[in-house]
């Protein structure tokens, strides 16, 4: 009898750690998306307020490219009219760097991304969504990309409400 307590003891403490494992597992995968999540959207919030500023200064004439990479905000000083991929009417008035290091999700820079509607920053290529989506395979940002629908359909730009876009206003 002391032999098969023991059994169910042992079995009943491995259900159980093996039970609580589960537990962290998917709740680690479920935090993981939420803190993903925030973290796009205080970035994207924060590099809104950046451009708003450098418009306000230098005044953005455009991008260079339909896609431009955002790794130029920690520039100090440059020469010409051009800071990355940014086209500027008063370069000097730039105050920058801007920031220390360019924020990045999941190693990817940021994107300025350019369509018919007009400027956004949004996650780079190659970053896997809270929703499951991958920047560049399963959204795909070309000039006749619809990015301010997309920022409110909780399958593309958004998850639990959150926007993962924002339209420069420039």
């Amino acid at each position: 009898m002391k032999r098969r307590g023991r059994i169910a003891i042992s079995l009943g403490t491995g259900v159980v750690i093996v039970g609580l494992l589960a537990v962290s597992f998917v709740n680690f995968f479920y935090r993981s998306d939420i803190v993903t999540s925030t973290v796009i959207t205080q970035d994207i919030k924060r590099l809104s307020g950046i451009f708003q500023t450098i418009h306000e200064q230098c005044t953005i004439l455009g991008f260079d490219n339909q896609q431009n990479r955002i790794n130029f905000l920690n520039t100090c000083n440059f020469t010409g009219s051009e800071v990355g991929p940014m086209n500027l009417a008063r370069p000097e008035k730039w105050q920058g760097p801007y920031v220390q290091d360019n924020p990045t999700i999941q190693s990817k820079e940021f994107m300025v991304v350019r369509t018919k509607q007009g400027y956004f920053i949004t996650p780079g290529k190659g970053v896997r969504l809270p929703n499951g989506k991958v920047i560049g395979k399963d959204i795909v940002f070309d000039e006749n990309a619809d990015i301010k629908s997309m920022m409110d359909d909780k399958n593309a730009l958004s998850f639990k409400g959150e926007s993962f876009a924002q339209k420069l206003n420039i």
